[in-house]
């Protein structure tokens, strides 16, 4: 099975698996994602095999649906890589991406090893960010139940990954305990330039918000 082969038989299989869910990790999340770490691949010369399976695969089964395990999205991700004969420094290299990917908290530092992981990091992170994150960010609000508001419940800055999978904040509080911070957390010079105008599109929504919370407007 050659290279192309075994990306569309990955991508059969994410989209199968994910199609439909409800909480903004769905297919299309996947998509974007994909969409974009080529683009972002192309113009920072990574490995786009490793790029493309590594976001093809980086939901596979993500920690917020598995108990908070982060371990089960990278041996997912091994045995299905395993499963097309897929090269082991690859397998290895694509799992490793996919156990290092996600953001654990502001106090928590999620250092990308490879090129191509900070790149798939991106192409993800900036999907959390600008108009489809703000959407993405009430659908899981709503899918887990959370309040869309309460000022009387301040955001946390969360030091450890433990700490945060314990959060059960409001979900405007997530823009300050996650979105808003993720402009300063992008790697490649080719999303940081898309992530200044996702970060103030976030910033307009907020203050647009309080003034209608408010009254104002």
């Amino acid at each position: 099975m050659n290279k192309k082969q075994i990306i569309e038989k990955t991508r059969e299989y994410i989209e199968k698996k994910l199609s439909g869910e409800g909480s903004g990790h769905d297919w299309w999340h996947i998509y974007r994602v994909w969409t974009l770490a080529k683009e972002i691949g192309n113009k920072e010369k990574g490995d786009l095999f490793v790029i493309e399976l590594a976001a093809l695969l980086h939901d596979i089964a993500d920690w917020k649906f598995t108990d908070g395990d982060d371990s089960v999205g990278p041996r997912l991700t091994s045995e299905w890589l395993q499963e097309l004969k897929v090269d082991k420094d690859i397998v290895e290299h694509v799992a490793a991406i996919i156990k290092d990917l996600s953001f654990k908290g502001a106090g928590v530092k999620t250092t990308m090893k490879t090129l191509e992981g900070e790149i798939v990091q991106d192409a993800d992170r900036l999907d959390a960010i600008g108009a489809i994150g703000i959407a993405r960010t009430f659908a899981y609000g709503g899918h887990t139940g959370r309040e869309m508001y309460n000022p009387d419940i301040k955001p946390e800055m969360h030091n450890s990954f433990k700490a945060y999978k314990k959060n059960n904040s409001p979900t405007i509080n997530h823009f300050y305990e996650k979105l808003l911070l993720l402009k300063n957390l992008i790697n490649t010079k080719t999303a940081k330039k898309i992530a200044v105008a996702r970060h103030k599109f976030m910033e307009l929504y907020l203050k647009e918000f309080y003034a209608e919370w408010d009254g104002e407007k």
